[in-house]
């Protein structure tokens, strides 16, 4: 075995533990909010009710890595610390993140209640930063005014542009101005509401937490919006016309399984027409990392496929030459903002923790008296 489970913590049913622990329908399965590190890390391989939901995230951590570099690896590309490549870093950290800070607080929760808030704190405000990292990728490879380029001057009009081209300059400045700080904005207010949850209007709690993440999807995937809604901005002849191509189909199934995932979130099925048969393997929870994961690798997909279909034009290439319109990413457009919203999202992690340690920080000595031996190693 790769840890010495010879002494386990016992596992207890939902009226074992305190009330605060306990999952909707979950009746057994639950581990006393008192573990060590590692009893924590030893439960990992014990069939605890958390057991599945670690592994659904942990090991896609490795799949997702795996898959992400496979666009270092095509002919031709720039160097992986070049700038073109900054907005796929960025969402990597917030994809990493998300997966890492999600298997952890379902790994590391029943140490106390305090670190049970603290760890769904952290987990709320990774998302919120993956979300954030996905729109940074969005704005510099799915932008609606991808492909248009300036083809020159004439009594301050321009040359070259349909009047479709045109209503995109008009929607791209927009855009420009008010997309990646309408994407902060919603992901501060998405990480204030879900950690406001688990401290009041608990009963509605799965249902706020998963409409409160559908606004930035909302907002995140206007790009991809514009785009579907549009002619392509490449040449059909072009090569760049096939790698981007299969874009509208992966976007689908992205959303697809998010709406999926969503569905799992709320509704607690399986286990609320069995409640006690899921309580280990197969409930709502595990499929719910399974469906958003594989959410993300389409996600990922849309984007490795217009990542290919720019580099494939070079007029499109980032930074931009003269004659391109398209931005450029830069260390503060896309590390900074990211570093910007990080340090927000800690800060507001911090109150609430502290909030929460004043709650139940005084609890933990007579939660003990209160259920002596249920903390207790078994002989």
């Amino acid at each position: 075995m790769l840890l010495n489970c010879g002494q386990t913590l016992p596992l207890l049913s939902h009226t074992d533990v305190p009330a605060r622990v306990t999952e909707s329908f979950i009746l057994s399965g639950y581990r006393f909010p008192n573990y060590s590190l590692r009893d924590c890390i030893r439960s990992a391989f014990r069939p605890t009710n958390e057991t599945g939901n670690f592994w659904t995230h942990f090991l896609p951590v490795f799949v997702f890595a795996y898959y992400f570099v496979e666009a270092f690896r095509w002919d031709g590309v720039p160097d992986a610390d070049a700038p073109f490549f900054y907005p796929l870093w960025t969402y990597f950290i917030g994809v990493f993140c998300l997966l890492m800070a999600s298997s952890m607080a379902h790994l590391l929760n029943s140490m106390s209640l305090v670190v049970r808030e603290v760890c769904f704190f952290v987990d709320y405000g990774t998302i919120s930063a993956y979300t954030v990292g996905s729109s940074l990728a969005y704005y510099y490879y799915i932008h609606p005014q991808a492909g248009i380029v300036e083809k020159g001057n004439l009594n301050g009009s321009r040359l070259g542009l349909s009047h479709e081209h045109e209503g995109a300059l008009t929607f791209y400045r927009f855009f420009e101005t008010f997309y990646i700080p309408c994407a902060c904005v919603i992901a501060i207010i998405c990480v204030l509401s879900c950690c406001n949850t688990r401290q009041r209007w608990r009963e509605h709690r799965y249902i706020i937490r998963t409409l409160v993440f559908l606004l930035p999807f909302l907002i995140s995937s206007t790009p991809v919006f514009y785009r579907l809604l549009t002619r392509s901005p490449y040449s059909r002849t072009s090569s760049s016309f096939a790698a981007s191509a299969p874009m509208p189909g992966f976007f689908l199934r992205h959303s697809l399984w998010l709406l999926v995932s969503a569905m799992f979130n709320i509704s607690k099925l399986p286990e609320r027409l069995a409640p006690g048969r899921f309580d280990i393997w197969g409930h709502s929870h595990q499929w719910f990392h399974c469906c958003t994961f594989l959410s993300i690798l389409d996600e990922l997909r849309m984007i490795q496929a217009e990542v290919r279909a720019i580099l494939l034009n070079p007029d499109f290439l980032l930074p931009p030459s003269r004659s391109s319109r398209l931005p450029g990413p830069t260390v503060a457009s896309t590390y900074g903002v990211m570093l910007l919203l990080q340090t927000t999202i800690v800060s507001i992690i911090t109150w609430f923790s502290w909030h929460a340690n004043q709650i139940y920080g005084p609890q933990r000595d007579q939660i003990e008296k209160e259920h002596p031996g249920k903390h207790l190693k078994k002989r």
